[in-house]
């Protein structure tokens, strides 16, 4: 600042002077010239830039993630470059210059790099289309298709539906089968319902119901097929066997093979009724983990007898299991009801379609069953409900002789739940009549204990199993 009012002073001075020179001479300078000759004659004055500070400050890079270049896209982008700059010199490429053909699978590379760079998120996660029976379905719709797996007395095929409803975003599989005996009906009001509650759009996977597999039993409201066989002791099935082992070897390879999880649905037989169930190989881990999924079903321990579906699958390394509900020859809205939202309750834990649908508290795994039988033929006369928690020494139901009008009494001698029963009849000595699910831990369970299986074991029905098959 000294330095400053110094210069200041010094030109104030040679303004003065050359003014007083310029009037003597009487030719005082003006304008532009005067500034000149002033500037001339001052020194030269030294002073620092004052700092100033700028407007935008500048905010560190952010932190953002390499992105992941596939060898592909990057050789890709060298071959592109080396064009250009080619194309700019008036050069060919030496990058295309060569004759050799190009590895097939560096092509595919190519094509797949460049596809997956230009797709959308929801291209992406778009669902491929879906192959079954020779037919192909679309993502995103639902298709009925038919199933031809034996031929009648006249020759003639009969052909079975098959329901597929194919989402728009890939998923799992699942499958359900119903009526493998043909006079068993709540199976399939439980397909229909539920294939036709989905929304193709808002599914993830694929879901395939084949409602009536036995059609020949159906039409003659027969649990057999027509030569007496029951088809759920021949699978997988024989392309070269009886008729049953050839109708379950078609249904197993055409349909059951596609399936990463089966769901068969049953009903009791011969007059009796189930509470809603589960039959599953507890044993098996990936059958474990698919029963988990069903909400409020009870579940009864039963690897299945050999030639049903539902060990066949298992042993054919796909999780199934088997729902049972209700009688046979009729279709009860309840047993239904419990049906359908056990298979939404799976749908929603399986990630294949959310509604939100979990209902219930879990019901305990029955590890040991065992049927009580009567002791006298007569009139059966039930007095417990389905579900009935039961003691040792309770009293289940009587049986009363149609001439002698004597009672007996069915006493219980477990304690456990009812889960199945026979329907209020006449029986014989030795029926079935109440079927009791037995409070156990898992470790007390032996080879011998297992569930009696009435419904599904091969050994109740030794007159229908071929020794070929």
């Amino acid at each position: 600042m000294d330095a400053l009012r110094g210069s200041m002073a010094v030109f104030a001075l040679a303004a003065l002077i050359l003014w007083v020179s310029g009037r003597d001479s009487g030719s005082a300078m003006e304008g532009p010239a005067a500034v000149a000759n002033l500037q001339a004659m001052l020194p030269p004055v030294s002073r620092p830039a004052p700092a100033i500070q700028p407007r935008i400050r500048l905010m560190p890079a952010p932190s953002m993630p390499v992105p992941e270049i596939s060898p592909a896209v990057a050789l890709l982008s060298v071959d592109t470059a080396f064009d250009d700059a080619a194309s700019e010199a008036g050069e060919a490429s030496p990058m295309s210059i060569s004759d050799e053909p190009i590895d097939p699978a560096v092509d595919a590379l190519l094509a797949r790099a460049l596809k997956s760079d230009t797709q959308t998120d929801e291209e992406r996660e778009a669902n491929a289309d879906y192959s079954i029976l020779g037919e192909t379905v679309p993502a995103g719709t639902a298709r009925r298709l038919t199933w031809s797996a034996s031929e009648t007395f006249a020759g003639t095929s009969i052909p079975t539906a098959v329901l597929v409803v194919h989402g728009k975003k890939p998923g799992p599989v699942l499958c359900m089968t119903a009526a493998v005996h043909g006079d068993e009906l709540n199976g399939i009001e439980t397909v229909r319902q539920v294939i036709h509650d989905l929304d193709p759009e808002r599914l993830k996977g694929t879901v395939i119901g084949v409602p009536i597999v036995n059609l020949q039993g159906f039409h003659r409201n027969s649990r057999y097929l027509p030569d007496r066989r029951d088809l759920n002791r021949f699978f997988p099935g024989n392309p070269d066997g009886s008729s049953a082992s050839r109708i379950a070897y078609s249904l197993f390879n055409a349909v059951i093979l596609q399936c990463d999880a089966l769901v068969d649905l049953h009903t009791g037989s011969f007059h009796r009724t189930n509470l809603p169930q589960l039959r599953a190989d507890l044993s098996n881990p990936g059958v474990v983990e698919l029963t988990e999924g069903f909400g409020a079903t009870v579940i009864l321990h039963s690897d299945g007898g050999v030639g049903t579906l539902r060990r066949s699958a298992v042993e054919a390394g796909i999780p199934a299991v088997t729902l049972e509900a209700g009688a046979p020859q009729q279709v009860n809205s309840d047993s239904v009801n419990h049906s359908v939202k056990s298979i939404h309750t799976l749908l929603d834990t399986m990630d294949m379609y959310n509604r939100r649908s979990f209902w219930g508290n879990p019901e305990p795994a029955y590890y040991q069953s065992r049927w009580v039988r009567a002791d006298h033929g007569g009139i059966l006369s039930g007095k417990v409900k389905l579900g009935r928690r039961v003691a040792p020494g309770e009293l289940l139901g009587t049986v009363i002789d149609p001439i002698s009008n004597e009672q007996a009494d069915i006493i219980s001698p477990f304690r456990g739940r009812v889960i199945g029963m026979a329907l209020d009849q006449f029986v014989m000595p030795g029926y079935a009549t109440f079927h009791i699910g037995i409070e156990s831990e898992v470790e007390e369970v032996t080879e011998d204990s297992q569930s009696m299986d009435l419904d599904h074991v091969a050994a109740e029905y030794p007159e229908d199993r071929e020794s070929t098959d």
